[in-house]
């Protein structure tokens, strides 16, 4: 991959965090890149293109992140707070998940982007439901709770935790992380 196009792809990805899907232009990016619109062009002939492509960067960063976790050290019981935490460092300081950004704009999506933010959002859960499993099957979560709910659940409180830290702080955005810790034993 060309250097130009990893930054835009990376730009793009900043821009999806911090405005959402629909709130850029090729003009904006050019001019934070210092470029052309036709330089943006010639990377991704029209935004879809990008977009699928930045969805794609993220469900690479997902899968990583996952196997990362799978094949730690860390005890089975704890990679499921565990992936929660590499996935929440992975946002810059006032970031939200991009994967929430996008779906927050679902309904202005191209049906080839809708597609990609319903494979990056059955991921997102399918990843979690399993390193949960595999903490039940090592002690963990005695309940005979619904694993799929259960990692719903800790996906939208750890994103609400997210949008709720941008504008009470640090020290409510830990609070919830401590409650969805004692959650998970």
């Amino acid at each position: 991959m060309t250097n130009r196009k990893s930054q835009i792809i990376e730009l793009t990805l900043k821009n999806i965090q911090e405005k959402g899907f629909t709130s850029f232009s090729y003009d904006h990016l050019a001019k934070e890149l210092g470029v052309t619109k036709a330089s943006i062009h010639y990377h991704f002939e029209k935004k879809e293109d990008l977009g699928v492509t930045v969805c794609e960067r993220i469900q690479k960063g997902l899968g990583e992140a996952y196997t990362v976790i799978k094949e730690s050290t860390v005890a089975a019981e704890e990679k499921p707070f565990a992936f929660i935490l590499r996935r929440i460092t992975f946002l810059e300081q006032d970031g939200v998940c991009p994967i929430s950004a996008l779906q927050a704009d679902y309904q202005e999506l191209s049906p080839a982007m809708q597609e990609k933010v319903q494979q990056l959002s059955q991921m997102e859960v399918d990843v979690l439901v399993d390193l949960l499993k595999d903490a039940k099957k090592h002690g963990s979560l005695q309940s005979t709770m619904d694993l799929e709910a259960l990692a719903i659940l800790l996906i939208s409180s750890t994103k609400g935790a997210l949008q709720y830290k941008r504008v009470l702080g640090e020290a409510f955005f830990h609070k919830i992380l401590e409650q969805l810790k004692e959650l998970l034993k």
